[in-house]
């Protein structure tokens, strides 16, 4: 009974997301709480949420400071020239700033934080998207795909749960993968082109395009936005950036602590009047607010599914559908349906959940548990995490491209499901799953 609950729950949720029937904050706070009254739980509803809540706070936290202290330093005109000389670098040739966008993201993804990888990647990016009239969508769907794929890293959250799962040294779970894993970027990248080459030929010439002017500001500023730039601050609001990134990777203070202080100090330092800074919070609470609800609705929505038990249900339903005669492939029905699996379970309950009971099954078969621990790596929170409702970073990354919810599944998730499909293909010609 819980089992159908949970893929109840999930199936009215997408459905009306990406149908567009409900905004995701009520369709992630409705939906879910009318499941779970139905199912009886009803009296314990407020603590499921207040868990949930709890849980995604950090994030919510980190993501209304962090848009306070980018918009700050966008006031300030810091990625004016930054922006500039990308440009210039790219030329006017979107196949060269969509293939870009995703080499970027692969490189901030390096400290294996989604949430990172999009604070950086996405405000740097938008501003040649924007100048160029090319379509956001791409943004969101290249970054998602790069930042998914180089979540198999070793120190990338689904491999070190996995590696724990199954008692296992994460290099003996990831070496074997390299090949399919650097396979998987390099697809990545193919993608990129492509989507390039499309948005290149529906613009058509762009030779008249000054790229000499700066990015996101017009010859002719208002005075009110021209009052707010501060050139002089360049040089400390980039090191200001730079510190906070190389904390925030060292892990010496949580992220919601590094984006406070840094919002404090670029907002005195860039506007010491205390008028100024007023007007400069009212300027991006609107932005921040929006996203921040629809995370700590997303809280909520996690908390009543782990909370009602349904998630575990869920786990245990999907093991037991497994045929024998399909025994002796579960590494490989595993690396198939990991990245939809994104969709349906969060990692915790799928890699200590589903895992365990996958290379349990596995054994019996005379498969060794870390293949299937190999095979899930490929997809489940990883090409799949950036596209997944279950995760706080799916919002992060659609607030700041400012892209639907439903637009960015149905563009992004085929693409997703494309690239974990190949590195299982490699992973398969290589030896590391088994037919």
């Amino acid at each position: 009974m819980l089992a159908l609950l949970g893929f109840l729950t999930i199936i009215i949720l997408l459905a009306t997301i990406i149908m567009k029937k409900l905004s995701p904050v009520v369709a992630l706070v409705l939906i879910p709480s009318i499941v779970a009254v139905f199912g009886g739980f009803g009296s314990k509803l407020g603590e499921f949420i207040i868990s949930g809540v709890k849980g995604i706070a950090p994030v919510g936290t980190m993501f209304i400071f962090a848009i306070l202290f980018f918009g700050v330093l966008t006031d300030a005109g810091m990625f004016d020239p930054i922006i500039k000389r990308i440009l210039k670098a790219a030329g006017n040739d979107p196949v060269k700033i969509v293939v870009g966008s995703a080499v970027l993201a692969m490189l901030v993804h390096l400290d294996g934080s989604g949430a990172v990888t999009f604070l950086i990647t996405i405000p740097a990016m938008l501003p040649l998207y924007n100048k160029l009239g090319m379509d956001k969508r791409i943004l969101a769907t290249v970054v998602a795909l790069s930042a998914g794929t180089m979540n198999v890293l070793p120190w990338g959250g689904p491999t070190l749960r996995a590696a724990s799962a199954l008692e296992v040294p994460v290099t003996q779970l990831f070496n074997p993968v390299l090949p399919a894993f650097i396979c998987g970027l390099l697809f990545v990248l193919f993608i990129a082109y492509r989507l390039g080459k499309k948005e290149k030929a529906r613009l058509g010439h762009l030779e008249d395009v000054d790229i000499n002017t700066d990015v996101g500001v017009q010859k002719n500023i208002d005075k009110e936005k021209q009052k707010l730039l501060r050139p002089k601050m360049f040089y400390f609001n980039v090191i200001l950036t730079v510190v906070s990134i190389l904390v925030l990777i060292t892990g010496k203070l949580p992220p919601a602590v590094i984006f406070m202080f840094a919002f404090a100090l670029a907002l005195v330092i860039n506007y010491p009047n205390v008028k100024e800074q007023r007007e400069r919070v009212d300027a991006h609470a609107k932005a921040a607010l929006m996203m921040a609800s629809i995370l700590f609705a997303a809280g909520a929505f996690v908390g009543i599914m782990k909370g009602s038990g349904m998630i575990k249900a869920m786990a245990t339903a999907a093991v037991s559908v497994i045929p024998n005669s399909l025994g002796s492939h579960i590494p490989l029905v595993t690396g198939l349906v990991s990245m939809p699996a994104s969709l349906l379970f969060d990692p915790d309950s799928f890699y200590f959940g589903v895992l365990p009971v996958l290379s349990a099954a596995a054994k019996g078969f005379g498969i060794p548990a870390v293949e299937v621990g190999r095979a899930a790596i490929l997809g489940q929170m990883t090409t799949g995490f950036p596209v997944s409702p279950l995760t706080g970073s799916t919002f992060l990354l659609i607030g700041l491209t400012g892209v639907d919810l439903g637009e960015h599944q149905k563009r992004t998730i085929p693409y997703a499901f494309a690239t974990t499909i190949v590195m299982v293909l490699v992973a398969v010609v290589t030896g590391v799953i088994t037919l």
